[in-house]
């Protein structure tokens, strides 16, 4: 099952209701997945040289003013924090790569949520609604979302293996479906220097993209790689700071659907997500093609390239 969402906002006016208009999508999939939810939001980007991270522990009395001084005396940066329920939001000047490094070693109190400039990600165990309402969803801000609802069946129910994954520099992966060879692509990965902490095989498709394009392609041609690579059954949704991608295995047997107008573009696995959006009567809505990259992008126009007719020209 699970249900995802996704919510790109073409015109900028928009952006001071996106949680408004992002919430009731998401809260129509609780049905789909009601073990737990997250959400990736792509909002006030840090300026050049700075980095922003969400952390997370359950803990509700752990010291993240001790965190943001741990990371001011590390990196010589002012470090401003700011708590949100078992999650924190953290900003420094400090090259990013240094950053990372620091924050994923072993030992670490706290577990990495997202980095980037303009990523943050939230999620935790429970309803949709219930989650929605812990990080006040409802009220954010930004220029694009996506979600996800999750019922679990391969892996355990925990904050750490609920969705979304992010894995590179403000990329982030939402997943329905199952993939049928991802423990031999995490050994493979492994190699390649991916760090998993989940035995969630949707890490294994985030992990998959970061070290593609880590090797310099592109997130299109990474997703036209990931169709000969990764064996199942899968619609992915995947965020970065300037849009977001869909694409769906070549069989394409998990439900999903897409509706555009002049103002938005959004994404769900039941039309019923895409309902209440405003203009919606007068949206092209469609399914998306199998084996086909859908690509939004800031600046840009949308792009869909048939994987196969591409690999094969």
């Amino acid at each position: 099952m699970c249900g995802i969402v996704g919510l790109y906002l073409k015109n900028p006016a928009l952006n001071c209701h996106l949680g408004a208009l992002f919430e009731p999508m998401l809260l129509e999939m609780t049905q789909r997945g009601p073990d737990s939810t997250g959400f990736a939001i792509y909002r006030d980007p840090q300026p050049l040289g700075g980095v922003k991270i969400v952390l997370q522990n359950a803990a509700a009395d752990f010291e993240w003013a001790e965190v943001a001084a741990d990371l001011t005396r590390h990196f010589m940066a002012d470090v401003g924090f700011r708590p949100i329920h078992t999650h924190c939001l953290l900003t420094l000047n400090a090259d990013e790569a240094g950053v990372r490094r620091y924050l994923l070693r072993a030992n670490a109190p706290y577990a990495v949520v997202s980095i980037g400039r303009h990523i943050e990600i939230y999620k935790e165990v429970g309803l949709p609604a219930a989650v929605a309402s812990m990080f006040k969803l409802s009220a954010v801000q930004g220029s694009h979302a996506i979600g996800h609802t999750r019922m679990a069946t391969e892996s355990a129910v925990t904050t750490a293996g609920s969705h979304p994954f992010s894995t590179g520099s403000d990329l982030c992966l939402v997943h329905n479906g199952s993939l049928s060879n991802h423990n031999r692509l995490r050994r493979k990965l492994a190699k390649d220097g991916a760090v998993f902490r989940t035995e969630n095989d949707s890490e294994v498709a985030a992990q998959y993209l970061d070290v593609q394009m880590r090797r310099g392609l592109s997130l299109e041609a990474a997703l036209y790689a990931a169709l000969k690579d990764l064996d199942g059954f899968f619609t992915f949704t995947i965020g970065t700071s300037d849009g977001f991608a869909v694409l769906r295995d070549p069989i394409a047997c998990k439900p999903a659907v897409m509706a555009e107008t002049p103002e938005w573009v959004a994404m769900a696995s039941e039309y019923r997500a895409l309902a209440k959006l405003p203009g919606v009567e007068r949206a092209r809505v469609w399914e998306p093609e199998p084996a086909t990259v859908y690509v939004w992008e800031k600046g840009g126009q949308a792009r869909a390239a048939r994987a196969w007719l591409a690999q094969a020209s």
